[in-house]
């Protein structure tokens, strides 16, 4: 594999192979006059995930450009370890995931299929197109929102899914994110803290201080101590990038919107979120409330939330209600009471 592929693809055994032969030590990446640059682009790789929610491009118009910004990766892995904060590093695992499906949509037929080999994932050819075993795509697909990747609106033969190249490029982005989030944060040892204490120190206070402005807004006039116990996990998840089915987060727009909400407050609830997209947030959301759609759609009883596995750590009065909606309000009566 030549540097400048390596570097555009970092998390391929080939990648990491490279840097293995060229026989850089960790002590030298880290402290080394010589790799000053590569910690650079490495600070920067982790501030583009952490302020934009992306990584940029680049130039790589030399072997050594493409050897610095191979390197970069390793090094944001380092500091992204350090800091140590579940959610951004799935906010970093996004960003870098995203970078790549940026890159593979250009790549040939044979370089895509070479990717999900290694990640294993069973594609094959097929019409034109490819092919993805049917256990693969529902697993890998459960966090696309739009209705073109229902299950229901899909071409299946002999057990799998028929896809083009943006499908099968989406779904190595959501692997890669997987993936990435797995493998973090890596242990770090006391040079690698010293070196990026000024990095490390600035994104914790960065991700406190967003932490804080958001526990200030808080829920508007809305009161989240009223919120049943399956609302509560919905936005918990949200907020911290976990995966979250398209039945969830329609539960939970709706829930919020019929409490009073307006589409732009749901928005700001969900821009915390690492994978936060504004563009397809603020269309779903819409749709929704009924602004775009023309309906205004309710929340799911909770016999409906339980076949969609939505529903979470039911407590006492969850046994003696029907509807989410139910249980805030029935909670409001008992505070207003006193019981």
């Amino acid at each position: 594999m030549e540097v400048s592929t390596a570097a555009k693809y970092p998390f391929l055994k080939e990648s990491a192979k490279y840097l293995r032969d060229a026989g850089i030590s960790l002590d030298q990446l880290v402290s080394s006059v010589a790799y000053e640059r590569a910690r650079y682009q490495g600070r920067g790789r982790v501030m583009e995930a952490l302020d934009d929610g992306s990584i940029d491009d680049h130039p790589v118009s030399s072997k050594i450009d493409a050897t610095i910004e191979l390197l970069s990766y390793p090094i944001a892995r380092m500091i992204v370890s350090a800091v140590a904060d579940p959610a951004f590093v799935r906010r970093y695992a996004i960003a870098e995931a995203k970078k790549a499906n940026e890159r593979l949509k250009g790549e040939s037929t044979e370089f895509v299929m070479k990717v999900t080999d290694e990640l294993g994932l069973d594609v094959s050819t097929d019409d034109g197109g490819f092919s993805v075993d049917f256990a693969d795509f529902l697993r890998f697909s459960a966090t696309m929102r739009s209705k073109s990747w229902k299950l229901v609106n899909q071409r299946i033969r002999d057990g799998r899914v028929l896809i083009n190249k943006f499908r099968l490029v989406r779904i190595i982005e959501q692997m890669l994110t997987e993936r990435i989030s797995s493998e973090l944060p890596l242990e770090v040892n006391d040079e690698i803290l010293q070196r990026f204490s000024r990095e490390i120190d600035e994104i914790r206070q960065t991700l406190e201080q967003r932490r804080k402005e958001h526990r200030a807004q808080g829920m508007g006039r809305l009161s989240i101590v009223r919120f049943p116990p399956c609302m509560k996990k919905l936005l918990s998840m949200i907020r911290a990038g976990e995966n979250v089915p398209h039945t969830g987060r329609f539960a939970l727009v709706s829930f919020l919107h019929k409490l009073g909400m307006d589409s732009d407050e749901i928005l700001e609830t969900f821009s915390t979120a690492p994978d936060f997209d504004e563009r397809k947030s603020k269309y779903q959301v819409d749709h929704i409330t009924g602004e775009i759609s023309g309906t205004e759609y309710t929340p799911p009883e909770c016999s409906t939330m339980k076949s969609y596995g939505i529903c979470f750590d039911p407590d006492a009065l969850c046994n003696r209600i029907k509807h989410p909606l139910n249980y805030y309000r029935v909670k409001g009566k008992a505070f207003r009471s006193g019981k």
